[in-house]
């Protein structure tokens, strides 16, 4: 009867180390051939767009294509995406300028001021507004936000420079509401949630040690915050603002409803632009020509390219900031 008992055991030992031993090696391979797929994947999208987009590379040159503002799809079919890169960049990096302090402002009060009820029903507020599908954000661009501005501030701002004979005046164009001020605005505010998410995730991964330490030393509040808490969750926080440009580099919807749509260079503040986004999305089912077809594929590559290093470099944020993040104290 022991026998038994014990051969059951090895028995049933045995099965468990295999099954174990099956389970970690499936895992494994599901997970490696996840992170192996989506490497394909992203190589594949970069392979699609360059061979569609080679032949506008080819007649333009690289170069060319980057810095020649002619866009002629209807005539000598001559192709360049400046004005579609220096809209991408100036919207971007413009609406990263507006969000950056109110997001941080908003996170720092959710994490270390307000009560928890409060900081709950705040946060929640902020995933539900960064849910919002950009279309919607557009149409209340249209019916609403725009036609405010041009009457309001617009409109106002561009009399006066009239009236003043401003040299400002060449700079601000025509207030019709539709253009680069605008749609900057409004990607402000749609940036503004994943910003203030992500800084609001790098202030709880601070220990409380950091703190606790910062207050034994006699600091107040705000010192706490301001020596202890942000130099500490400083790489997550840059790599979130990093993070949400990238988002607004790609933002779509909402920009080609509100920018104008205009292939100009050099733009005015109020008057109407393109972004690369929007002149895809625009001009893509209308693109009969294969070169024309093709341009808009290389634009897409650059966009690509682009989105790319702007990841690359949130990460290599993360990593050096994190390393002498805790060092404050």
């Amino acid at each position: 009867m022991q026998k038994r008992e014990f051969v059951n055991s090895i028995y049933k030992k045995s099965l468990s180390l295999i099954y174990n031993w099956l389970g970690d090696k499936i895992f494994l391979i599901t997970i490696v051939s996840l992170g192996i797929s989506i490497i394909l994947l992203a190589l594949g999208m970069a392979w699609v767009l360059l061979y569609e987009g080679h032949t506008s590379l080819k007649v333009h040159g690289v170069i060319g294509f980057l810095t020649s503002s002619e866009w002629d799809p209807a005539v000598k079919l001559r192709f360049g995406s400046l004005p579609f890169l220096f809209g991408t960049v100036v919207t971007s990096v413009g609406a990263l300028v507006i969000a950056f302090f109110p997001a941080i402002a908003i996170a720092i009060f959710i994490a270390e001021y307000a009560p928890k009820w409060l900081g709950n029903i705040i946060e929640n507020m902020v995933h539900l507004i960064a849910a919002i599908p950009s279309v919607v954000v557009g149409i209340w661009g249209i019916f609403v936000f725009v036609p405010w501005m041009r009457e309001v501030v617009y409109q106002p701002v561009y009399t006066w420079a009239l009236e003043n004979n401003s040299s400002l005046l060449p700079i601000l164009g025509n207030p019709i509401g539709y253009g680069m001020a605008s749609a900057t605005i409004i990607l402000a505010l749609m940036i503004i949630p994943f910003t203030t998410a992500l800084t609001k995730d790098a202030i709880d991964q601070v220990p409380k040690e950091q703190r606790e330490a910062a207050y034994a030393l006699g600091a107040t509040h705000w010192e706490v915050i301001r020596m202890a808490v942000t130099p500490y969750a400083r790489g997550g926080i840059m790599a979130g603002s990093v993070l949400s440009f990238g988002r607004a580099i790609g933002e779509t919807m909402a920009v080609a409803m509100l920018i104008g749509n205009k292939n100009n260079f050099p733009f005015t503040i109020f008057g109407p632009a393109a972004t690369m986004p929007s002149v895809i999305i625009n001009e893509f089912r209308e693109a009969v020509e294969n070169l024309h077809l093709s341009s808009l594929m290389a634009i897409g590559l650059v966009l690509f390219v682009i989105s790319l290093i702007v990841n690359l470099f949130a990460a290599y944020i993360t990593r050096k900031l994190s390393i002498t993040g805790g060092q404050s104290i």
